[in-house]
Parts: structure tokens; sequence; C-alpha cells
């Protein structure tokens, strides 16, 4: 019998991660041995998550297995950002792992971007999700006793009072019809605080809710406006 697939997971603390993560772990052909999350180190946040260094180290600590982290500048070119990624996989790569995971659903550029990025670098990425029904995977993720909240939204297409929600049937109901329900096309972001690959609930309390704005990319210059909720650690 073939040995698994020694994998570290790339762990962005969201709903989409939790059950790709859960999806791996139910995988024999995969022993999932590493997570990888990306954090703003001036900010000392998730990126684009916004979550508190605090709540994610609390998170992945619940869920038992070693971590380490991208350290990234306030506002990290692609150059920067694809450095710290190619230092760190090289590393990891002197422990033994050669084949990694995402929680992609659909986006085939993000999708190719990594793949192309990795393989030069002698390593095979996985999508556990991939071409799944959106509305399914969140279906399966509530049935299997997952929860999470949404900690930021982009505000062209969700307003202020969906951050800070429990992802829960009622939330998949008020869903505006051209949002996907796993919000991949960035509609929204979530902080996944229980469920079944935790060894314990993670709490939290809700903060300040802020609208940021920021520079959108091949665009004439208008920016992205993206509403956000601060949980604070308890």
């Amino acid at each position: 019998m073939q040995e698994p697939f020694l994998t570290y997971f790339n762990w962005s603390t969201g709903k989409d991660s939790a059950l790709a993560l859960y999806k791996l772990l139910q995988d024999n052909r995969y022993r999932v041995g590493h997570l990888l999350t990306s954090l703003n180190a001036y900010h000392d946040r998730v990126t684009m998550h916004g979550l508190r260094r605090e709540l994610w180290r609390q998170q992945v600590e619940a869920l038992g297995l070693p971590y380490s982290t991208l350290e990234l500048p306030e506002m990290p070119d692609m150059a920067t950002y694809e450095a710290q990624v190619q230092a760190r996989v090289e590393a990891l790569k002197a422990e033994g792992f050669h084949h990694t995971a995402f929680g992609d659903i659909f986006l085939e550029d993000l999708r190719t971007y990594r793949e192309e990025k990795l393989a030069p670098l002698g390593i095979q990425a996985h999508f556990p999700l991939w071409k799944q029904d959106s509305r399914h995977l969140m279906n399966e993720f509530l049935s299997l006793g997952f929860k999470a909240v949404v900690v930021c939204t982009k505000a062209a297409c969700l307003d202020a009072s969906f951050v800070g929600r429990v992802i829960d049937d009622a939330f998949l109901r008020d869903l505006p019809a051209d949002v996907d329900p796993c919000g991949e096309n960035g509609e929204f972001h979530t902080f996944c605080f229980d469920g079944p690959i935790f060894s314990r609930p993670i709490p939290f309390t809700l903060g300040e809710c802020i609208y940021r704005e920021y520079p959108a990319p091949n665009t004439d210059g208008k920016g992205m406006g993206f509403w956000f909720v601060d949980l604070l650690p308890v």
C-alpha cells in the first residue's frame, strides 16, 4: 500500500478552509502535517479576513496540527508575497512535504496561478472542494456541525448588516441571488470557530464594525469598499 502524501494545508481561518481540511483528514491518501497561514505582520491580523492573531492562534491550536505563517508587510506587492511563499515552501520541502491543498471551489484563474507557481518548486496542489456545488457545500458544512461568523463583506455585494452574523439557514436565505452561497467570488469571508475538526470552540465577542476602502486592481483608480467586524478574544 502506498504511503499517504505528506501534505501541508493553506489555512485561511474560514469556512471553506475548514470544510476542505475536514475532507482531507478523512482521505487516507493524505497525511496533513502542517498548516500555513498568511498574516499581515504590520496589523497583526490574518490577511483578507482581518482576524486578530490571537484568535487565529487559538483556532490552530484547537486543530492540533503544527503551523507556521507568512509574515507579510502592511501593503505587500506580489513579488514580496511570492518570495515569502517560495522561502516557506522550500523549508517545508526540506521537512518532506511535496503536496499541498487549498479550499478553492471554482475560480479557475486562481487555481492555475497556484499550480503554476508551485510546480517549479516540486509541490503538487490539491483542491478537495473543487467544482462542487456551493449550496451543497454550505449545507454539508452546517450539517457536520461547523460554525462560522462573517468577518468581512465586499460592500458592493453585502451591506454592514451581514458582518457579525453566524452562518445558518436564515443567513443563506437572506443572501442576494447574485451572491455565491460560499462567497467564492470574494463577497464575504468568515471565521470558523467550532466544528468536528476542533478540540474545543474558540470563544469571541463582536467588536466594532468598520468600513475600509482599498485600491482595486486593473481599474481606473476607483477603490473597493469592505465592511469588517473586529472579533475580540474572550
